[in-house]
């Protein structure tokens, strides 16, 4: 129904940047809340941040002050910028979005297939 496609991954040194962007494409009505998860093999999916339709942010305390969540409303996108990176900031980075369709009464959760994220030391 809603497609996420994620962008922007690759191999970066520590201490340096990278900008990942998520598209949402279908049949949508409108967008609520956008956000990236990262996930290593054998741990479970983590929140990174999130941002509402109305530009309201949340991150998690290690990411804070160092990446920053945008949003285009008018092209359903979600960015994340991120900058110092650090190898434990070495993931797999999901694109999740709360996603109304013009035939559906509520909003519904999708997740993209993701984009990996590996900083070398």
């Amino acid at each position: 129904q809603v497609r996420l496609v994620e962008s922007g991954g690759g191999l970066v040194q520590a201490g340096g940047s990278l900008r990942l962007s998520c598209a949402a494409s279908g049949t949508i009505f409108s967008v609520n809340v956008m956000g990236w998860y990262r996930q290593t093999p054998g741990n479970q999916r983590e929140l990174v941040a999130t941002i509402t339709s109305g530009g309201s942010t949340n991150y998690a305390d290690s990411v804070k002050d160092r990446f920053t969540i945008s949003r285009d409303n008018g092209k359903n996108t979600v960015s994340l910028q991120m900058n110092r990176l650090k190898s434990e900031d070495t993931a797999r980075y999901y694109c999740k979005a709360q996603v109304r369709m013009f035939w559906n009464n509520d909003y519904s959760w999708y997740w993209g297939q993701g984009t990996q994220v590996t900083v070398s030391s």
